[in-house]
């Protein structure tokens, strides 16, 4: 971060505006609204600016800006048309340790003021430090969409009855899941939707219930965190990960995605690759049991989707047998994200007509495949866990009909910065791999449908080893 984003409280507060146009005016409003006492200093000041001042609890000097006129002040804002003007006020406030804005001058500034979205008393904040103002402003429009005015209701709502919560739940983890319970249900529901006596009535009676709702188990919930890029995060995923109170995730969850997870959540690696696993199956059931009946919210993140290839029938198979509440999020699969990603249509009306999925090893390391289904032509295959069987996998699609012209992709670190695509046949693929270093993970994309990556690819810095096939 370039600047520490801090709320400041003003209220009462000698705070200093150098400027009385329009600028000025904006600057003092916002300042005004925050409870302090503004304090107005310009040649010549507009009749509103100079009410604002005085109903502030502040004041104006109709004059230049002279040095002590910052004296005493716990802001100061430069709003003038003059650089020197403002070069002074900035230097002045800095060697006093008073923090500055210098409108549209960052480089004077000690401090900047963000875009505000005010539900108050719940208030957004967001700064772009200056790069984009443009940015700024849109983001500002979409959040001002999400969060209607009604949420200021909510938020003052659980406000007045916080202390009521910490004297029915003592215990301050309980006390944390029961709000994100309630401000997740039919409470806040009922406030958003402008119902406030509605609201008021389930929060006390959710308080009233507080400690036996505390007494209920854990909860599991096996999701999908696609194939790598956090912008593919489906918004339940994204809402579970911040509410875990345990976080059981592999190897194919990116960092960038893990950086997503609630800061404060437990974090246990259960990784697997290729005859390297950190816990076993087993364990893996095991643990989440364990943290399930010990009452905490489980999150099972898992890359891609937990159906296709991961294993979660069996874990999600084991909660039900133990009467263990779970959900499913489905993500993103490898073969879909990778596949738009390297601009690789996994059907297409004049290449193929169907698309399989399979994975190149089975239990025991071996590939074991039905070779004449999959060289039929007119289909897309799409291999999960297939770079270290490819020669196999080659070998046994020419061997059983499969032309070995026929298009090859290898995809590697699909979706993610530094996504590499090695493009061959099933000819020569095996050779291509070889020629340069390849690391897990892979998806292995064979059919006519490659071909179209010249036409499709779209990612900038998207790394292609092997000749281009028209």
């Amino acid at each position: 971060m370039d600047y520490f984003p801090i709320f400041i409280d003003i209220r009462g507060i000698r705070c200093i505006v150098i400027g009385g146009g329009e600028v000025a005016l904006r600057k003092a409003e916002a300042l005004a609204r925050a409870g302090a006492a503004v304090h107005v200093v310009a040649p010549e000041i507009r009749e509103d600016l100079r009410q604002l001042a005085q109903v502030s609890g502040g004041g104006v000097l109709q004059r230049g800006y002279q040095t002590e006129d910052i004296d005493g002040a716990r802001l100061v804002v430069a709003a003038t048309d003059s650089n020197d003007v403002n070069r002074a006020i900035s230097k002045a406030a800095i060697a006093r340790n008073i923090p500055v804005n210098v409108v549209d001058q960052p480089e004077l500034c000690t401090y900047i003021v963000p875009s505000i979205v005010d539900r108050s008393p719940l208030v957004i904040a967001l700064s772009s430090g200056g790069a984009s103002p443009v940015l700024l402003r849109l983001l500002r429009q979409r959040f001002e969409r999400m969060f209607p005015a009604a949420y200021g209701e909510l938020a003052r709502l659980a406000g007045s009855m916080r202390e009521q919560v910490r004297q029915a739940i003592t215990d301050p983890d309980g006390r944390r899941r029961f709000w994100e319970r309630v401000l997740d249900g039919p409470m806040a529901e009922a406030a958003i939707s402008g119902q406030p006596a509605r609201a008021r009535e389930l929060l006390v009676a959710a308080i009233d219930a507080g400690s036996a709702a505390e007494d209920r188990g854990g909860e599991v919930w096996l999701v999908g965190a696609g194939p790598g890029d956090p912008d593919l995060l489906t918004l339940k995923a994204l809402r579970l990960m911040q509410r875990a109170d345990v976080v059981l995730h592999d190897n194919l969850v990116s960092p960038g995605i893990l950086d997503l997870v609630r800061r404060d959540a437990e974090r246990i690696y259960v990784g697997k690759r290729r005859s390297l696993h950190a816990v076993r199956q087993e364990g893996i059931n095991a643990l989440l049991l364990e943290h399930a009946r010990a009452g905490r919210r489980v999150l099972r993140l898992k890359g891609g989707d937990p159906f296709v290839f991961g294993r979660g029938g069996e874990e999600i198979a084991t909660l039900a047998a133990e009467g263990i509440p779970f959900q499913v999020v489905p993500g993103i699969t490898a073969a879909n994200g990778c596949a738009a990603y390297a601009g690789i249509p996994l059907t297409h009306r004049d290449h193929a007509q169907s698309v399989r999925f399979v994975t190149g090893h089975l239990r025991d390391d071996t590939v074991n495949l039905n070779w004449p289904e999959l060289a039929e032509p007119g289909q897309t295959l799409v291999v999960y866990m297939g770079l270290v069987g490819l020669e196999a996998i080659a070998e046994g699609l020419v061997a059983h009909g499969r032309d070995p012209r026929t298009p090859v992709a290898l995809i590697e670190r699909g979706t993610l910065p530094g996504q590499r695509v090695i493009v061959g046949t099933l000819a020569d693929i095996v050779a291509q791999v070889a020629a340069t270093e390849v690391h897990a993970p892979t998806l292995l994309i064979i059919g006519e449908v490659v071909r179209l990556r010249d036409a499709l690819a779209w990612r900038e810095g998207d790394a292609v080893t092997g000749p281009r096939r028209a």
